[in-house]
């Protein structure tokens, strides 16, 4: 097999271990499909209120940020859990700050929700 259709065949599998993975996540994890029932209800409440381009941007934007940082915060807890999976404080110390990621994640999203929202509502 040449250098290319190895490269091809290592994507392809790269490509279908992130499929797996995220197939996992959204299957599994109770966090990860809050956020994706918010997203498509946060979709279906952009197409009433009939969002610019940009707008839909800043959404998109929003939501992926929030889905890919609960992501890696159960992705940072469960490397801690099999690491030490007695309570240990130090690792109680990282998973309160993987938490934060998703948390600093939906403040940011929560205020570009009210910048897009607000004057939709107000009219």
């Amino acid at each position: 097999m040449n250098k290319f259709s190895q490269f091809i065949v290592g994507r392809t599998k790269s490509v279908q271990y992130a499929a797996k993975g995220c197939w996992i996540l959204l299957t599994t994890e109770h966090s990860i499909i809050a956020q994706v029932i918010l997203a498509i209800v946060m979709t279906l409440i952009g197409f009433y209120f009939d969002l610019t381009s940009t707008e839909w941007m800043f959404q998109i934007f929003a939501i992926g940020l929030l889905i890919v940082s609960e992501a890696a915060n159960t992705s940072i807890e469960y490397i801690c859990d099999f690491i030490h999976p007695e309570q240990h404080k130090k690792i109680g110390f990282i998973k309160d700050i993987a938490a934060g990621i998703p948390f600093i994640a939906s403040i940011f999203a929560f205020i570009i929700g009210l910048i897009i929202y607000i004057p939709k509502i107000m009219i």
